[in-house]
């Protein structure tokens, strides 16, 4: 790779103006050093930075580009819809098609609202919850990271891990004492609250496939567990499927692991690349938001027709190329390919389809305390050299990779030695 001239220039010139020189905050690159690359386009799976360096980019703007960055179809979609306008503050047919879609496609949604973010779709869907049973504590689980609501900023994962941070400041106490902090794969710790507070829990919120403190994957009968308590009790089970929703098959971890959550949270993969949440589930439920309900939720860029489009032309062409077969088996490939890379070095490869987490220790974690602080510590390290190498992995060791569409044999393989020969000499 070339020098970062220009990208360090932009970056001081940011610090100036943005806290941190970003406006999010893992893309600073504090934990694995240097000034971030400020990119400039995306072609296919590769991204181009401001200096003209080129890297096999294993990021997706963090999931959402499955088909890889401009694709010409969504692009072209895009740009037909804009020419139209961008946002009218008005409802408009694209909203309904792609409502139909996704409620056609996930087994457990009868109705779903748009929203403009996946921290809006969590955010929307607990206030939801606590609206239908009239409850207000709920559950959620230690390093699962629904999104910057004040109430989920508890040991949240995400980039608070990266910064080394549990919880974010300013978060009145008050909120988070409704927040009821359990660990993953621990039945007890869930058992244990509802035994406790039983009748004020509103929901139990998890990612089914947790992607956002590593790649904790989760035993199914944990899962199941969940499912079972919840309804015991009359607590709501919320699915956050913003990363794995119509990213790792069309039903996402619930169909997966043939579970009926009440409620799920969407994001990425619908908006194509553009700002879209969405939360659905049983009609019972969702009929209790504004204007049929009293728990009140709106937006003026909900639906926005732009997002919409993109969405839907991503969905068109994931069914038409067998979309998910394909990233499955990109995904295996790379697996494989990183596994006969990596040599002398412990290293465990979490994967779920094309979600895939590099880490250096000898055992795979299912909860948050048992990711050795040190293996991450070795990642940070030898990001830098990677990056040298035209490879854009997430700037933090608690970050997944996600492959595309756009991916070939030929762009993993040349990650892969890129990967391994930065572990060998690390």
């Amino acid at each position: 790779m070339g020098k970062l001239t220009v990208s360090e220039e932009l970056f001081n010139r940011a610090q100036k103006v943005i806290p941190g020189g970003v406006n999010s905050p893992v893309r600073a690159f504090a934990a694995v050093g240097g000034s971030p690359p400020f990119i400039e386009r995306g072609e296919g799976a590769e991204l181009i930075d401001c200096d003209g360096n080129r890297y096999i980019d294993f990021c997706c703007s963090w999931g959402p580009l499955i088909m890889g960055h401009a694709d010409s179809d969504v692009t072209a979609e895009i740009n037909r819809v804009a020419s139209k306008g961008c946002s009218f503050g008005a409802t408009t047919p694209l909203e309904v098609e792609l409502a139909e879609r996704v409620v056609s496609k996930v087994g457990p949604l009868e109705m779903v609202r748009f929203v403009s973010s996946g921290t809006e779709a969590v955010m929307s869907a607990i206030r939801l919850a606590r609206g239908f049973t009239g409850r207000d504590k709920i559950i959620k689980f230690d390093g699962c990271y629904h999104g910057h609501s004040d109430y989920l900023l508890v040991k949240a994962g995400s980039g608070l891990v990266t910064l080394g941070e549990p919880s974010s400041g300013g978060v009145p106490a008050d909120f988070a004492a409704h927040t009821l902090i359990a660990d993953l794969d621990d039945e007890q710790s869930v058992t244990d609250y509802f035994e406790k507070f039983g009748n004020e829990i509103a929901c139990i919120v998890i990612e089914p496939i947790p992607a956002n403190n590593g790649l904790l994957l989760q035993r199914p009968e944990f899962l199941k567990f969940l499912r079972e308590i919840s309804q015991k009790h009359g607590a709501l089970l919320i699915f956050d499927e913003v990363i794995s929703g119509f990213r790792v098959g069309w039903g996402g971890a619930a169909e997966m692991y043939h579970i009926t959550p009440d409620l799920m949270t969407f994001g990425k993969v619908i908006g194509g690349g553009m700002p879209v949440g969405a939360f659905g589930g049983r009609a019972d439920i969702m009929k209790k938001l504004a204007p049929l309900g009293s728990v009140y939720q709106a937006g003026t860029l909900s639906g926005n027709p732009v997002a919409m489009a993109a969405g839907l032309k991503t969905l068109d062409l994931l069914e038409q190329k067998d979309g998910f077969v394909k990233l499955n088996q990109l995904g295996q490939y790379f697996e494989k390919r990183l596994l006969e890379n990596i040599k002398d070095k412990d290293c465990c490869i979490m994967r779920f389809g094309s979600i895939i987490w590099l880490l250096f220790q000898k055992d795979q974690p299912r909860r948050a305390d048992k990711i050795d602080s040190t293996a991450i510590d070795f990642y940070n390290k030898i990001h830098r050299s990677i990056l040298d190498d035209g490879v854009y992995l997430p700037p933090s060791g608690y970050e997944v990779m996600f492959v595309s569409l756009a991916h070939t044999n030929d762009l993993l393989d040349r990650a892969a030695q890129a990967i391994g020969k930065a572990v060998s000499t690390g």
